[in-house]
């Protein structure tokens, strides 16, 4: 047997190697041994749903550029939408000055289905061989992937200039810059990932570079550049700079990171999008150069317009070899507007002794406004007569701000107390708005490089945002009119519409004289006793001493308002000739108040005193408290009519004092400049035992504010404290939970509502345990009691709220209180509100009146609105209000004869205006015949609107008769 086969098995083997070596030549052919690679994405619009993709790779090219290919029938491109293309075969170009590294690419447009966030992915086998720092790279597949949001306007991609692959040297620090830049205005991020084989799919035993392994031989904890410690591997999340210190065994390592995108969206900053790179480092083995190194100016800030003009040096010591200074970014780019220009370009090798030359050029204009920085990267590389070169990357960042514009002085009507305003028209008409700022008192701020807008420790206050091209606005104070007695001021500032953004440096200030005080002017609204039922506040005013004393010659007396939740109540029973009034019981712990002076004036003739002019509202000083590990924050305000932030007293006090310490036991611990940094201050723990907070005690704060109104005739400073807070440091336990009131379901109804009412109102009240801990309240609600429920209203200072215009009573509540650590609480046990439904059909309606009244002649639940032809005299008329249909969704109404049989069916719902829930039978059947005298039968399935699913059908049966 083994003679008869013995020619067929040595064939049959001969076959098999001969196709085995045909298959591993066609193998080799087609293969695609990738080193590196990304996918850009260009949007054709900012509202198409088209874009253009873009993959480019880096591949090993050691076998001759012949031999690999890039695409081909394994190699996908998936467009994240459920459909995805084959890459075809691509000839790769060599990479100048690299060996055995070349490149190809591959663009396809492609049309989404619909806005949404995709991402877009690349898969091919197969990686080179001999990565460092992965099993199998040779078996191990390549995957790239890139995000897009097509939802959010403009959305492209980053472009990232310089190539993902790079050489580098033992012993000798690596850096890397991608070059990224976003078209859209985009801030980007930076971020260190693992390389993927597939989505979502790590390679097969990733290290990074600096792993000890890569080390053998080495003292690691000395292997970095200077022999300080040990290697490390990381990239700066801001400027993507990429940096190995050092590198260690010689050969080919793979890493990834992403280029991720942000957008500032309703203030918030919103991922967008993000390039996943995946790079190559080559090191070298015995490489004794060194790198070169750049000079660069400091980042700056230029005004759209004028002219950035800058030259990069480059060394190279000791080595002194030649050395090549090159240069990316977005502004450098011919297609952008007016793009800056660096020489000499294309880049050339120079001496490097002395510094070679880089010198950059850009005339700015409105259009490069921009919120964020331009970044330039720079890199410089030697050229050694032997071994690799070397390089050395740094970032140059540029902000283009908008002038400042030009305020002209202003007018002002005295009668009216308006203040006009005019400037010139803005430099910048690319701008989207103007927004207008007020203060009262002078300020001599001038911005420093670089901060741009109005700085908030300033103490402006935004007045209006209008159109670019107007150049003109009317300050009423809302039409009441400014404050008597205040210096006015105002500036300017500019702003740039999205996704760019930016805006401008503040104008120069002007300023008015003082409005003619000719009525009372408030001074002081001062907490001199804190208590949750017992506290005190005093008011101070000025008379009105630029008042007409022929037109108004008194005498002058005054009246103390103090704003409550219904309106002003008077704090003195009859006016006053004092110009201080101090208020008592008052919750000075929780509440902040509110208060202005009625002027009243009367004559020798009718000494019948008249309200004449009232003071502006003035408040009192809140301080609020925000407690942290082993420190405590502390921010204050008021709505006052002058300034607490002047510049000529600056100085605000903050006294601390123990648990339970009453005002005059609080000792003085800092006075913060509120001009530098606004009104707050952090309290680490000064003058405390060992100058720390002890996160077991409460520490209890109180502030002195100064204020004034810029006017010489008010004695500055205006001295008003604020009330007493306490707090304790890292206070990480919630306060107890709430207990919601139960509700008295329908008591009242009938008094509060009439038939007619279609909007209502719940009033939720709760009480809580430790109210001493608590700050506010935050109020949840459902449609049921086991429902989901969501926040309906949050910082709550009372016990009570009142959730209005509201369609329907049936909702439930939980509450939660919150500390003033900003803990949270558990939900409270829900609490739930029903509406109080009522149905009620008459036993008797006559179809056909004989006395021609059109009384009674439909047969319609009560509570039904009259018809424009019923007479209004019908003493059938339903006028009782707790008979009236409510609540009410569905009626469905079937009439019986006496025999059982159904000669009407009605089915009407709330809303319908054909078919609504009164019924109106006109006393025919189903075919329009007219019914007979009787007595009629019904059975009436009647949906209501209530909390309780199962409570929400109910089933009336009755009888009619029906009366001809």
């Amino acid at each position: 047997m083994t003679e008869k086969y013995g020619w067929f098995v040595k064939a049959r083997h001969i076959l098999l190697f001969a196709v085995g070596i045909i298959l591993i030549s066609t193998l080799k052919l087609q293969a695609t041994h990738l080193r590196a690679g990304q996918i850009r994405v260009i949007r054709d619009g900012c509202s198409s749903l088209r874009v253009t993709v873009t993959v480019t790779v880096y591949t090993d090219t050691g076998c001759g550029g012949g031999c690999v290919l890039f695409g081909g029938v394994q190699d996908v491109l998936d467009f994240g939408d459920g459909s995805s293309v084959l890459v075809p075969e691509t000839p790769n170009t060599p990479y100048p000055g690299a060996v055995n590294v070349g490149f190809a690419s591959y663009s396809i447009g492609h049309t989404f289905p619909g806005p949404g966030r995709y991402t877009i992915s690349y898969l091919e086998p197969n990686r080179n061989g001999g990565v460092l720092n992965m099993n199998n790279s040779i078996g191990t597949t390549f995957y790239l992937e890139t995000q897009i949001d097509l939802s959010i306007g403009c959305s492209n991609s980053a472009t990232l200039a310089n190539a993902p692959i790079d050489e580098a040297c033992s012993g000798v620090m690596f850096s890397h810059n991608p070059g990224a830049s976003d078209p859209d205005g985009d801030s980007l991020s930076y971020e260190i990932v693992v390389p993927y084989r597939d989505r979502n799919a790590p390679v097969d035993n990733y290290r990074d570079p600096n792993n000890a392994g890569f080390y053998g031989g080495l003292d690691y904890n000395h292997a970095n550049e200077e022999g300080s410690g040990p290697p490390t591997f990381a990239i700066d999340p801001i400027d993507g700079t990429l940096t190995w210190d050092s590198p260690g065994q010689a050969g080919e390592y793979n890493v990834a990171f992403i280029v991720k995108e942000w957008r500032k969206i309703n203030g918030q900053w919103i991922d967008v999008g993000f390039v996943r790179r995946d790079m190559q480092i080559i090191v070298v083995a015995d490489c004794t150069n060194e790198r070169p190194e750049l000079i660069i100016p400091p980042d700056t800030c230029v005004v759209a317009g004028t002219v950035l003009n800058k030259t990069i040096l480059g060394t190279d010591n000791p080595g002194n070899h030649i050395v090549k200074i090159e240069a990316t970014s977005e502004i450098l780019a011919s297609t952008f507007d007016s793009h800056a220009t660096v020489t000499p370009f294309p880049a050339v090798f120079q001496p490097s002794n002395p510094p070679a030359k880089l010198v950059f050029n850009w005339n700015t204009i409105c259009g490069h406004v921009k919120d964020l920085s331009y970044q330039v990267v720079f890199k410089i590389t030697d050229d050694p007569p032997q071994g690799p070169s070397l390089a050395t990357f740094e970032t140059w960042r540029i902000k283009v701000v908008g002038p400042a514009p030009v305020l002209q002085p202003p007018s002002v009507d005295l009668a009216k107390r308006y203040v006009d305003l005019t400037w010139d028209a803005y430099e910048c008409q690319n701008a989207e708005v103007m927004q207008v700022w007020r203060r009262v008192d002078e300020t001599s701020f001038t911005p420093s490089n670089c901060e741009t807008g109005m700085p908030e420790s300033l103490g402006y206050t935004l007045i209006a945002t209008v159109p670019i091209s107007t150049s003109t606005y009317k300050d009423t104070n809302g039409g009441r009119g400014l404050s008597v007695g205040a210096k006015y001021c105002y500036r300017l500032v500019a702003q740039f519409p999205l996704p760019l953004g930016g805006e401008s440096y503040v104008s120069d200030e002007v300023c008015i004289d003082p409005i003619l005080a000719d009525a009372p002017v408030i001074t002081n609204v001062t907490v001199d006793k804190t208590s949750a039922t017992n506290g005190e506040i005093t008011v101070r005013w000025t008379p009105p001493f630029d008042m007409d004393p022929i037109q108004f010659p008194g005498p002058k007396e005054y009246q103390l308002q103090r704003l409550s939740g219904t309106g002003f109540i008077n704090e003195n029973s009859t006016p006053i000739v004092d110009t201080s009034f101090t208020s008592t019981g008052l919750n000075t712990f929780d509440r902040q108040y509110f208060y202005r002076v009625v002027l009243y004036s009367g004559t020798a003739s009718d000494p019948t005193l008249q309200a004449v002019d009232t003071s502006e509202l003035a408040s009192s000083v809140r301080l609020e408290l925000d407690p942290e590990k082993k420190q405590i924050g502390l921010s204050w305000r008021a709505a006052v009519p002058w300034s607490i932030q002047l510049q000529d007293f600056p100085l605000h006090d903050v006294f601390r004092g123990p648990e339970g310490a009453v005002e005059n036991e609080l000792v003085l611990i800092e006075s913060v400049d509120v001009i530098e940094n606004g009104l707050a201050y952090l309290d680490k723990g000064k003058l405390a035992p060992g100058d720390s907070l002890n996160r077991n005690l409460t520490y209890c704060y109180r502030v002195l504010t100064r204020g004034g109104y810029g006017n010489p005739a008010i004695p500055e400073p205006l001295i008003n404290y604020s009330q007493i807070n306490c707090a304790q440091p890292t206070d990480d336990v919630p306060p107890c939970a709430p207990t919601i009131e139960p509700f008295e379901i329908c008591k009242d109804f009938d008094i509060n509502y009439g038939c007619d009412a279609s909007t209502f109102t719940n009033t939720i009240r709760w009480s809580v345990a430790c109210k001493e801990d608590i700050r506010s309240y935050n109020l949840y609600v459902a449609s049921t009691e086991d429902g989901t429920y969501v926040l309906l209203a949050s910082n709550i200072i009372d016990t009570v709220y009142e959730d209005k215009n509201l369609s329907s009573l049936a909702r439930c509540y939980k509450v939660t209180a919150v500390d003033r650590s900003n803990n949270e609480s558990e939900l409270s046990e829900p609490a739930c509100n029903d509406n109080c439904p009522y149905y009620e059909l008459p036993n008797v309606f006559t179809p056909a009146s004989a006395d021609g009244r059109n009384c009674n002649e439909l047969f319609r639940a009560f509570g039904a609105p009259l018809n424009l032809g019923e007479n209004p005299d019908c003493p059938e008329v339903d006028v009782n209000r707790k008979r009236c249909a409510r609540f009410i969704q569905k009626v469905d109404f079937t009439v019986y004869n006496r025999w059982g049989g159904k000669v009407y069916h009605y089915v009407g719902q709330q809303g319908d205006e054909n078919n609504d829930i009164y019924i109106n039978w006109n006393g025919r059947d189903e075919k329009g015949r007219e019914l007979a005298t009787g007595v009629y039968y019904y059975m009436t399935e009647v949906t209501r609107d209530v909390v309780n699913p199962s409570d929400r059908v109910k089933v009336i049966k009755g009888w009619v008769h029906l009366v001809r």
